[in-house]
C-alpha cells in the first residue's frame, strides 16, 4: 500500500504554543496524580478493608475455555504478541510491549479461567493475583496506569466468584485489601486520569466497586455523580463518544451495562444520565455495524468481536433506529435496500482525545447486504507502531490523498511526543456536510481543510441510488489562496477493497469488476481516468492482517480537478437462506 508522510515534526509557533500548554497540563496532572496516588499514598498505612464483597458485576465479554489451558502452561497472547514465560511469573518478564503488558495487567483474561469451571484454573487464577500483589501490587510504571488499574478493578469485581469460592481467610484478606487500594487510588486520582475513555472507565470502576464492596457505601452517591458527569460529557447527543472512535461506543456499553445493573440488584435505580446516556448509545452500535456484523474501520476501530456486539444488543429493549445523519459524531450513514454506506464527517478530535484518531477525513465504507466491497485498513491487532502510523494515514483510507500527505499531522519527535504521544497536531477544523434525500436517491456533499497548508480543500459528493445499485460519487480539489507548485500537485483516489472479494480489471484499464462469494458483483468505473488496481492490507481481521486490493486512481491538479467514480451492480448474489439471529448478522437486522 502506498504510504504518505504523515508523521511530522512541529512546523509552526502555533503549533510548538499549543503543545507546551499541552505539555504544561500533562504535567501537572502527573504532578497531582503522584500527590494524590504515588509513591507516599500507596506505601501509606492501609486499614480500610472491606469485610467482604456483597455482589459480583456480570462481564459481557466473550471467554474462551480453551484460552485457560495456554495460560495455565504459562502462554500469554496479548495485541499480536505470544510469551512464553517458562516457568517464571509473567508478572516478572521484559513485556514485548506496553499494549501487551497492559492486557496483562488489566486481567481481563481471567474470564476464559472462569469459562473453564475447573479446580486447576480457580488455583491459578489465585496464584497469578497473589503474583500480582506481592510484585507489584504496590507501584508499577503501567500496572499502575489509571485506566489499567479501572480494568482491572473492574475485572477483579467481575470474577470475584471465581477468585474467592472456597478460598481461605488470608487470601480473601489479601484479595480485598489489594483491591481496596486500588479502588481508593482511582477515587484520589480521577480528576488526572487522561481524558476519554480512560477517565470514563475509572469512574465506572468506582461506582462499581462503591456498590459491590461492604464499607464503600459512603462514596455511592458521590462515584455516581461523577460517572454521570463523564457520561454526559463524552456521550455526545446522538450516542457517539467523544473520540470519536466507533469501537468506543461498544466499550463503554460493555462495561456500564452491569454497572447498571449491579445498582438495581442493589436496590439503587440507575440515574437518568445512565440511562439517557444507554439509550442513545444503543442505536449507534447499529449505525456503525456493517453489512457482514463488523463496524465500520474509522479513527482506531479494529476487528468487531460478533459475540460482544451481540451481548449488548440482547440488552436493548427499545430497538431504537440508528440516525442517518450523525452529526455531533461526524459520520453519515446510507442506506437503500441491502446497500449501506457510512461516510466520515467530522473534524479531528481534540488533541487530548486524539492519540487513536485517524486522517480519514471524507473516507468511506459500503456494503451490500452481507458483503464488505469498500473498507478502510483499520488497526492492527499487532499494537506494533510501525502498522499503529501506517492504519492512521490518510493512504490507509478510501478517499483523496494529496501530494503523498495525510490530511491531519500526527505529533514526531522528542521532547513533546515521549509526555503526550502521537497525537494529531493538525487536521480539518471545518468539515461542512449537506444531506439530502429525494427521488433519486440519498445525496451527500461534504468538504474538509485539512490540506490549507498546501492550498487546496477536498470536497466529496456522493449519492447512493434509492434501489441500492448505484452508488456515484465526485472527489474535487479547489485551490485555495495561491496555488500548490507543478511538482506537487499529485493526488490519489483510494478506494481499499475487503479481502473477501476478487477484483480484476476490465475494458482495458477502464473499469474494475468486483466479485463477491456469493456470485454478487459490482463494477467501479471513472470516466477519462486510467483505473489501477494495486496491493493493499486488510489490518482489523479477527485472524491477523490479510492482503487485499485496492482500487486506485493517479491524477495531477494541473491536468484536472476532479474525478467522477460510480460502483454497480451488475449481479446480485445467488439466493440463500437468511439467518434470523441477530447475533448472525442478518441484513435486515444490521440495516
Amino acid at each position: 500500500m502506498a504510504g504518505g508522510g504523515s508523521m511530522m515534526a512541529l512546523e509552526s509557533m502555533s503549533d510548538q504554543a499549543r503543545m507546551w500548554r499541552l505539555v504544561a497540563s500533562h504535567g501537572w496532572c502527573a504532578f497531582l496524580r503522584w500527590v494524590h496516588g504515588g509513591p507516599a499514598s500507596a506505601l501509606a498505612p492501609f486499614n480500610a478493608v472491606p469485610t467482604r464483597l456483597l455482589i459480583a458485576p456480570q462481564d459481557l465479554h466473550t471467554a474462551d475455555p480453551t484460552i485457560a489451558v495456554d495460560i495455565y502452561a504459562g502462554r500469554f497472547v496479548f495485541s499480536g504478541h505470544f510469551v512464553e514465560v517458562g516457568g517464571q511469573s509473567p508478572f516478572e518478564i521484559t513485556p514485548p510491549s506496553p499494549d501487551w503488558a497492559r492486557a496483562l495487567h488489566g486481567f481481563g483474561w481471567l474470564c476464559h479461567l472462569r469459562a473453564a469451571e475447573t479446580a486447576m484454573a480457580r488455583s491459578n487464577a489465585r496464584a497469578l493475583i497473589d503474583e500480582w500483589i506481592r510484585l507489584v501490587g504496590r507501584r508499577h510504571p503501567i500496572a499502575w496506569e489509571s485506566g489499567v488499574v479501572a480494568r482491572r478493578v473492574l475485572s477483579w469485581l467481575s470474577q470475584s466468584p471465581l477468585l474467592l469460592e472456597n478460598c481461605d481467610r488470608d487470601f480473601y484478606r489479601r484479595f480485598l485489601k489489594s483491591l481496596a487500594r486500588q479502588v481508593r487510588y482511582l477515587r484520589k486520582t480521577v480528576n488526572e486520569t487522561p481524558d476519554g475513555m480512560p477517565r470514563l472507565l475509572a469512574t465506572m470502576a468506582v461506582a462499581a466497586a462503591s456498590i459491590s464492596m461492604s464499607g464503600q457505601g459512603r462514596f455511592a452517591r458521590h462515584s455516581l455523580k461523577k460517572l454521570d458527569h463523564e457520561l454526559t460529557r463524552q456521550i455526545l447527543p446522538d450516542g457517539g463518544h467523544i473520540s470519536r472512535n466507533p469501537g468506543a461506543v461498544l466499550e463503554v456499553l460493555a462495561d456500564l451495562l452491569p454497572v447498571r445493573q449491579t445498582f438495581t440488584s442493589q436496590g439503587l435505580p440507575p440515574s437518568q444520565a445512565m440511562m439517557d446516556a444507554v439509550d442513545r448509545m444503543m442505536p449507534m452500535i447499529r449505525f456503525f455495524r456493517m453489512g457482514g456484523g463488523s463496524f465500520a474501520h474509522f479513527n482506531g476501530m479494529g476487528a468487531t468481536s460478533g459475540d460482544l456486539v451481540a451481548t449488548v444488543l440482547a440488552y436493548d429493549d427499545a430497538r431504537g433506529t440508528p440516525p442517518s445523519d450523525a452529526a455531533h459524531s461526524g459520520y453519515q450513514r446510507l442506506v437503500a435496500e441491502d446497500t449501506l454506506v457510512v461516510m466520515d464527517t467530522g473534524h479531528s478530535p481534540p488533541p487530548s482525545l486524539s492519540q487513536s484518531a485517524h486522517a480519514g477525513c471524507l473516507s468511506l465504507e459500503m456494503s451490500s447486504g452481507r458483503n464488505l466491497l469498500v473498507v478502510n485498513c483499520g488497526v492492527s491487532g499487532k499494537g506494533h507502531e510501525t502498522w499503529r502510523r501506517v492504519a492512521r494515514s490518510t493512504a490507509a483510507h478510501s478517499t483523496l490523498e494529496f501530494n503523498s500527505t495525510s490530511s491531519c499531522r500526527f505529533l514526531a519527535g522528542d521532547p513533546f511526543a515521549h509526555w503526550l504521544g502521537p497525537l494529531i497536531v493538525s487536521g480539518p477544523t471545518v468539515v461542512p456536510v449537506m444531506r439530502e434525500e429525494d427521488d433519486g436517491g440519498i445525496h451527500i456533499n461534504a468538504s474538509h481543510n485539512g490540506y490549507a497548508a498546501q492550498h487546496v480543500r477536498h470536497e466529496r459528493g456522493i449519492r447512493l441510488s434509492r434501489d441500492g445499485s448505484v452508488l456515484e460519487g465526485r472527489d474535487k480539489l479547489e485551490p485555495v489562496g495561491t496555488p500548490p507548485a507543478s511538482d506537487q500537485d499529485r493526488y490519489v483516489v483510494r478506494f481499499h477493497l475487503h479481502p473477501a472479494v476478487k477484483a480484476s480489471l476490465v475494458r482495458g484499464g477502464g473499469a474494475v469488476l468486483v466479485m463477491c462469494a456469493d456470485g454478487e458483483a459490482w463494477e467501479f468505473t471513472a470516466p477519462d481516468c486510467q483505473v489501477s488496481l494495486e496491493e493493499s492490507i486488510y489490518l482489523s481481521d479477527v485472524h491477523g492482517h490479510r492482503h487485499t486490493e485496492q482500487i486506485v486512481i493517479h491524477e495531477r491538479l494541473r491536468h484536472r480537478a476532479d474525478v467522477t467514480w460510480a460502483f454497480r451492480r451488475t449481479a446480485t448474489a445467488k439466493p440463500q437462506r437468511r439467518r434470523g439471529s441477530e447475533g448472525e448478522g442478518d441484513v435486515e437486522t444490521l440495516l
